[in-house]
């Protein structure tokens, strides 16, 4: 998705709810102007067997979502009824940044008992996501073109979620990029409004400075707790091991104490991104957070 500039927070609110409606809200990044808006947007025009999967798919498998001005806002005023949408009650995972779909349409076809909601801006990826869906023949997920923290914001129910995936955020690595990063303390509101006590959010991320915020993010949260407190830590911490090879931060040496790091997420299969972040040497960092 696209990132914007932060602007000043309103004076008046609730910091789990969006910002109150006002046209000048209404612009092409929605109503989340304090809250980058999820990963970069890349090109959306389909082509070849993507627009045919649209095509044919898009009717079954993609959330009519009302919008604002852009093309990936999502009008607050709409509420997901996932028991409409699926024909049933049933614990729903949510994917932010999907991606072409790997993760979740694995992850649905193995977890039948479960509902899926795939959350991206790239509409190619979730033309790719719609023919692996069709292809395994699956019920059990749903797609949506709009920007994660407006779905998280006031799309979602509160407290309807059963488990929040945001698996390789983009790093904006570079130091004076950092603030259009999505996972922050305010994310973790948005976050945290969604689930249920009890549910479970889940973070991969490739970098290792992020790494370390989105550590810190789940630490300052009053809502969360780390499912991991103080494991993985000195020796057997994947920060360690980054600080050891250097290869995407400076090679210190030095020893994470800290730990907090949970072990691979079983349940997300290896997608050819993080094949690609495996092969450059890259650590992979699992985090585990529970809602209070």
């Amino acid at each position: 998705m696209s990132e914007h500039p932060e602007s000043p927070a309103p004076a008046h609110g609730d910091p789990l709810q969006g910002n109150p409606v006002t046209p000048g809200s209404q612009a092409s990044f929605g109503t989340y102007r304090r809250q980058p808006v999820s990963f970069v947007r890349r090109g959306t025009r389909l082509q070849g067997r993507r627009q045919t999967a649209w095509d044919e798919h898009a009717d079954a498998y993609v959330v009519d979502v009302p919008r604002h001005v852009a093309d990936t806002s999502v009008h607050p005023d709409f509420v997901f009824d996932a028991a409409a949408e699926f024909g049933r009650a049933a614990p729903l995972v949510v994917e932010i940044g999907s991606g072409l779909g790997e993760a979740i349409v694995a992850a649905a076809e193995a977890h039948p008992e479960h509902d899926f909601l795939a959350v991206e801006v790239y509409k190619p990826g979730l033309a790719n996501t719609l023919l692996r869906i069709a292809q395994r023949g699956l019920t059990n997920v749903r797609v949506v073109q709009a920007n994660a923290p407006e779905v998280l914001g006031t799309m979602l129910p509160a407290g309807s979620v059963a488990e929040l995936w945001v698996f390789f955020p983009d790093p904006w690595h570079k130091s004076k990029h950092h603030k259009r990063r999505l996972v922050r303390d305010s994310f973790a509101d948005l976050a945290a409004r969604v689930l249920a006590p009890g549910g479970v959010w889940r973070l991969a991320t490739d970098w290792s400075g992020y790494a370390q915020q989105l550590r810190e993010v789940v630490a300052d949260s009053p809502h969360f707790r780390n499912a991991h407190d103080g494991e993985l830590a000195g020796s057997a911490s994947p920060l360690t091991a980054a600080w050891a090879s250097g290869v995407d931060c400076e090679a210190t040496g030095e020893v994470d104490e800290v730990g907090g790091w949970a072990p691979r997420f079983e349940g997300r299969v290896l997608t050819s991104f993080e094949n690609k972040a495996l092969a450059a040497g890259r650590v992979i960092f699992d985090l585990t957070a529970v809602r209070g």
